[in-house]
């Protein structure tokens, strides 16, 4: 599987369970696994401290995420949106929501992912987010820390191509109301995580959101495959995240969400568009991000490079011990 937990207990390990396995088998059984109440390998039904929810396609549609039922309508598998809780015992003094990206294969959609280097064949690792959150789920759900309730949430799919799947040019809704014009339907991280923010922010009194999603190829021009990206609406929360990546071993950098660039993803034909323009490609998925939440402390990982050790072909597991240092950081507080 992944890269070792450290002194942490074993979640890194689990994401590499799912973000090795073959797609052809990786996807059926994940998604099965979702419905089936045991995503990662955990049996959160064992757990007295964890709760299990999954929104069908159907709950999902009465929730009005256009976006990521979008992404999802081109595969034959269902769409599966995940959310597991931990509830400390006694007082809740924060709650936090992690939310990965769960693309189980990637094709790209109409936009196919074609020719050298679009890594199509590599694609069962676009849920490495997913892996990263619920890998952090299993070590947060051994250590119990203290005073803060985790969502551990993912809006699974894959993005596949059939007589349904979505278009270019597509305008979808997403759940906040805000239209998105389709420029590329293999920019689908962002429309699946655009709903999977609102949701989280909807849960009500949150303190802190943060995504981690395998998001854009300019991730791995801009830092390479051993720093993640990150961007935050909070200085504070910022610092805790980049105290939290050097306590856990995981290199991370910080990179800016300037306003005037958040012109580049707006739409003649709708309030936005899932593409900017090709320079800085990863900080306009990271100002596209932001439209979806808009009031809790938030912040996005770009792990497109860190995810996968090319070397040795397997999942890296990181973000797990982030997601763990950040969160025992509030718990001592």
């Amino acid at each position: 599987g992944g890269g070792g937990g450290g002194d942490q207990p074993g979640g890194c390990g689990r994401v590499g369970d799912g973000a090795d396995e073959a797609a052809d088998r990786g996807t059926g059984e994940c998604l099965h696994a979702a419905g089936s109440r045991g995503p990662s390998q955990v049996d959160v039904d064992e757990s007295d401290c964890l709760e299990f929810k999954l929104l069908e396609k159907e709950d999902c549609e009465a929730l009005k995420m256009g976006s990521y039922l979008a992404v999802a309508q081109g595969s034959g598998f269902p769409p599966k949106f995940v959310d597991i809780t931990y509830r400390p015992k006694g007082e809740v003094r924060k709650k936090v929501a992690l939310v990965g990206k769960g693309l189980t294969f990637d094709s790209g959609g109409y936009n196919i992912k074609a020719g050298p280097g679009s890594l199509i064949e590599m694609m069962k690792f676009d849920m490495g987010g997913m892996g990263a959150v619920m890998g952090a789920m299993k070590v947060i759900g051994e250590i119990r820390p203290e005073g803060v309730e985790v969502h551990f949430i993912s809006a699974m799919c894959e993005n596949m191509v059939n007589e349904n799947a979505f278009r270019p040019g597509d305008i979808i809704t997403a759940s906040n109301g805000t239209t998105i014009e389709v420029g590329n339907t293999d920019a689908e991280g962002r429309l699946t995580l655009a709903d999977a923010l609102v949701y989280a922010e909807n849960l009500g009194d949150v303190d802190y959101i943060i995504d981690m999603a395998t998001l854009t190829g300019a991730m791995i021009i801009g830092l390479g495959n051993d720093y993640a990206g990150f961007w935050s609406n909070d200085e504070e929360m910022a610092k805790m995240i980049s105290e939290s990546a050097k306590k856990g071993g995981e290199k991370i950098w910080q990179l800016p969400l300037p306003a005037e660039m958040l012109e580049l993803t707006k739409s003649k034909i709708a309030d936005l568009k899932n593409v900017g323009a090709r320079a800085g490609g990863s900080i306009t998925a990271a100002l596209f991000l932001q439209e979806f939440v808009k009031k809790t402390r938030w912040a996005h990982i770009d792990i497109a490079g860190t995810a996968w050790n090319f070397g040795n072909s397997s999942a890296t597991g990181y973000g797990v011990r982030t997601f763990v240092e950040f969160v025992d950081k509030l718990s001592k507080q």
